[in-house]
């Protein structure tokens, strides 16, 4: 570790919180129908939205409708994307003639997409046509993005009304948070990309002799990938126009841009607690809320960068010119132009965001580095996490940790105003029960079935058993990042993963909406001095610790006998 890497990342937090308050606060003021600066150009485009569409801007849904309305946009969204990958062949904009998708790919591909999960079991540059990345993949980053950060708000309403049996329109959240947040947010950051040198055409591949005048010449992919990294990023989707995703120059290019990629992971999740505490009415509890999240984001970057940040034991001392090679760290799967910070720093956000992106290649970092970005996810992604899950997810944490306050002090549990009864208890121990079933009951099923789950596993031992954990993992958590080691594109892996990411989006989504629900039917009840603050540093203490227990007691097992008898073995030389 370095005071030029220590100095990366706190200029990346300067910079990020200078920026939530305003967009924060900016959200707050859409998702509330309040006039902001953009009305002018585009409440008139919203309007002739409602009017094509039927929609009844006025007329409010209860947490059942709004709930059924999600679920019926995300089918048919997913049916469509499916059909255009199997028929790209025969659409425009294909100009490397690229067949139709294989069925099996494409449910997958079509369930990761859908969730916000943008897991990729294939190669971008050559299984994707370009009308698929824009029409049916591009389109999605936008859709998913918009639904999460739709049902954060719907839960933010409920915590915010009282006695109400509404908690906002689907239809309207949806359509604004895509005028009026992600649209304007990608035309800033897409030709910010562009001057760094991320491409944007829609050329065919190029193709170059290279210098050794090799047989096959090289196919150089390129395409529209600007416009879909800014979404990519800003709506914490995650799937790379290449194989290599934002380790590729055509993607990545510079430090800045990497710094631009990674502040835009953040962006919106981070604002998104300052407009909890402007809707909620207590400022001090989104801050208490974003306290938590940042407490464990730092733990998580200090962690992976101290890990990797060391030469590989069985590397170091070996050979003067080896070791001369690891003297800055652990430099195997890592980008040079951007370094062990650049690339710590990149993987602790993207794991603790649903987002997936990666410029480097996780099955590359040491266990320790390895088991702290699965860890990250294992949390249940609420680590500022996807646009809208995060907030929410982490906001049914806070039903729990209030409820645990509850029990300590012998009276009715309460969170700003509203009484936390047994329904409430329910819902939450239903959404935080769900990750790990899902996860360890098919983790289970693949390490004991050999022709399905071990087929196509490259490593043995612990360090294969950490590969296919991180798959369902990251699925159930609609991240998308991988341990690169498990070629997941087989019929087994594709049709479970996409089950996986189905219920760890919308299994997760439906009990979340019944509590925004059950809480906007709720009376106010007068602060009393035997209420629990939750606006303080004592709060934030206390939701961190639910966290991390929850965390530990579920899945310690399964880390122990993967990354940590894998660092244990490797310190007596053992590799697999």
């Amino acid at each position: 570790m370095t005071a030029n890497g220590w100095l990366q990342i706190l200029i990346f937090l300067a910079v990020l919180i200078a920026l939530m308050r305003p967009l924060g606060l900016y959200m707050a003021r859409v998702f509330e129908g309040e006039r902001t600066f953009l009305d002018p150009v585009l409440r008139p485009v919203e309007r002739t939205l409602y009017r094509l569409c039927g929609v009844k801007a006025e007329v409010e849904m209860g947490w059942r409708e709004y709930g059924v309305a999600m679920l019926l946009f995300s089918v048919v969204s997913l049916l469509l994307t499916y059909l255009i990958e199997r028929v790209q062949h025969i659409l425009p904009w294909n100009p490397q003639k690229l067949a139709g998708v294989e069925q099996a790919l494409a449910w997958n591909t079509a369930s990761s997409f859908t969730t916000n999960t943008n897991w990729q079991s294939y190669v971008p540059e050559t299984t994707m046509s370009y009308f698929t990345q824009m029409v049916g993949l591009a389109y999605h980053n936008f859709l998913s993005a918009a639904v999460g950060v739709a049902v954060a708000v719907a839960l933010v309403r409920g915590i915010a009304r009282k006695q109400s049996a509404t908690i906002g329109n689907f239809w309207v959240d949806t359509t604004r948070c895509i005028l009026y947040v992600l649209l304007p947010l990608c035309l800033v950051i897409a030709p910010l990309l562009i001057g760094q040198g991320v491409i944007q055409n829609l050329h065919p591949y190029t193709t170059a002799q290279t210098l050794e005048h090799a047989a096959t010449p090289q196919t150089i992919a390129q395409g529209p990938v600007a416009s879909q990294e800014a979404i990519k990023m800003l709506g914490t989707n995650g799937g790379g126009f290449f194989n290599t995703n934002s380790a590729h120059p055509f993607e990545n290019p510079t430090p800045f841009s990497n710094f631009l990629e990674i502040l835009a992971m953040f962006l919106i999740p981070a604002a998104l607690t300052v407009t909890l505490g402007k809707m909620s009415g207590s400022s001090g509890h989104g801050w208490a809320v974003f306290a938590c999240m940042l407490l464990l984001w730092f733990v998580g970057v200090f962690c992976i960068y101290a890990s990797e940040s060391r030469p590989h034991p069985l590397l170091h001392g070996v050979d003067q010119h080896v070791s001369a090679s690891q003297a800055g760290g652990n430099q195997e799967g890592k980008e040079v132009r951007f370094g062990i910070t650049g690339t710590a720093l990149f993987a602790a956000t993207t794991t603790d965001e649903s987002c997936g992106a990666v410029n480097g290649m996780h099955d590359s970092f040491t266990p320790l580095g390895g088991m702290v970005v699965l860890s990250n996810i294992m949390l249940g992604e609420i680590v500022f996490g996807g646009v809208g899950s995060g907030l929410y997810g982490m906001l049914v944490y806070v039903v729990l940790a209030v409820f645990i306050a509850g029990l300590m002090v012998g009276r009715t549990p309460e969170y700003l105003g509203k009484k936390i009864e047994a329904f409430d208890v329910k819902m939450a121990m239903l959404y935080v029960l769900i990750f790990p079933v899902v996860i360890l009951i098919l983790t289970a099923i693949s390490v004991l079935a050999p022709q399905m789950g071990l087929s196509s596993l490259n490593n043995n031992g612990p360090h294969g058993l950490t590969e296919i954990l991180y798959a369902f993992t990251s699925a159930a958590g609609n991240n998308g990042s991988a341990f690169a080691g498990l070629n997941a594109n087989t019929h087994w892996y594709n049709i479970t993963l996409g089950f996986t990411m189905l219920a760890g989006r919308f299994l997760m989504m439906i009990p979340m909406l019944a509590i925004a629900g059950n809480l906007a039917q709720k009376r106010s009840v007068p602060p009393s001095p035997g209420t629990f603050p939750v606006n303080s540093s004592l709060f934030t203490i206390l939701l961190t610790g639910v966290i991390l227990i929850v965390g530990a007691l579920t899945f310690f097992p399964a880390l122990s006998l993967g990354p940590i008898l894998e660092h244990l073995l490797l310190q007596h030389g053992i590799l697999f």
